[in-house]
């Protein structure tokens, strides 16, 4: 096929088309650490840093300082999914109808993976327990005060970093953005930095992204730290005579191009390796998160404070970098 290009050029054009194609991955931690390759069981563990609070004196006291120690938690991610499209070719559509490899053939493959990856990390999302949780009334509820509003104060009651939040929302939930004037109002005087098509606009210092991946009645109010997304291309086998793999912008692909005998026909494969999960912080609420408790960070996970009648008042692994928001009517 005269304009079946260099695998490596291939692939590379295939990445590009993968990255601009997603939304959700593109709001998540990706690949924070090094190579799957030999780690156990193929997971690998990502460093969190130690929490410590300072300690203070009277100057001229003489009080004696107090000397702290520093515990570094992790949080467990595994490669667990191959995500992948096996396309066969056949002679006559090779000789008769294959006249743009890269919209006919590469566009349609890259789209579907991208799509695949949308539904799989918004499983993880949905499916994940959260500190936090907003219900959301679609018929008298403001987003603007309701879901912007609150879950900010969430995330400042965690010390969540400012840099690197966003609101992502169903189909139902950014509707009600749209309709709300308060919402058209705030955006109006904030940035134009944007997220492809899916951003509709940017709302108490979020930018407000839409995904049909995920439940129209959902909405998450998240930092991008608040999911970890881990990729990696399988190597291209030694017996395939034409094939790439390759990393870009925290994403990873394999394009491998085989002769089926029996068939008498091509096969176009792509491959790409991944898992995610929620980033676990380990702590209590100082008091009832509801009514502005901030979490504190357990400094030592081998001491944890336990036996509290309020549950929030127990250190516990609480995903606190991101509020679930539930849409009712």
């Amino acid at each position: 096929m005269s304009n079946f290009l260099k695998p490596t050029r291939i692939v590379s054009t295939a990445l590009g088309l993968l990255v601009r194609e997603m939304t959700l991955p593109a709001l998540v931690w990706k690949n924070p650490v090094g190579s799957f390759a030999g780690a156990f069981e193929d997971t690998i563990s990502i460093r969190l840093p130690a929490f410590i609070e300072a300690d203070s004196r009277v100057l001229r006291s003489g009080t004696a300082r107090n000397q702290r120690q520093l515990f570094e938690t992790k949080v467990d991610l595994t490669l667990d999914t191959d995500i992948y499209l096996d396309v066969p070719i056949t002679d006559e559509q090779l000789t008769l109808d294959i006249v743009d490899f890269g919209g006919q053939v590469l566009n349609p493959m890259v789209a579907g993976i991208a799509r695949k990856y949308e539904t799989l990390l918004a499983s993880t999302m949905e499916g994940a327990t959260y500190a936090n949780e907003i219900t959301f009334d679609l018929s008298s509820g403001d987003p603007y005060s309701d879901i912007a509003v609150a879950g900010r104060s969430y995330l400042n009651n965690a010390f969540v970093p400012y840099d690197g939040r966003v609101i992502v929302c169903g189909s139902q939930i950014e509707e009600a953005f749209l309709n709300s004037d308060k919402f058209i109002k705030a955006n109006e005087s904030g940035s134009d930095q944007t997220l492809r098509e899916a951003t509709i606009g940017r709302v108490a210092g979020m930018n407000v992204v839409s995904s049909p991946a995920l439940s129209g009645d959902v909405a998450i109010v998240m930092h991008q730290t608040a999911f970890v997304l881990a990729t990696a291309a399988p190597v291209v086998p030694a017996g395939a005579p034409y094939g790439a793999s390759s990393a870009y912008n925290g994403m990873a692909l394999r394009l491998v191009r085989v002769f089926d005998p029996d068939a008498v026909e091509d096969r176009v494969i792509l491959d790409a390796w991944t898992g995610s999960d929620a980033v676990m912080d380990h702590g209590h609420y100082d008091a009832d998160p509801d009514l502005g408790g901030k979490f504190v960070p357990v400094e030592d996970p081998d001491t944890p404070i336990t036996g509290e009648t309020d549950a929030w008042a127990n250190d516990d692994e609480q995903l606190v970098r991101a509020v679930l928001v539930t849409a009712v009517a």
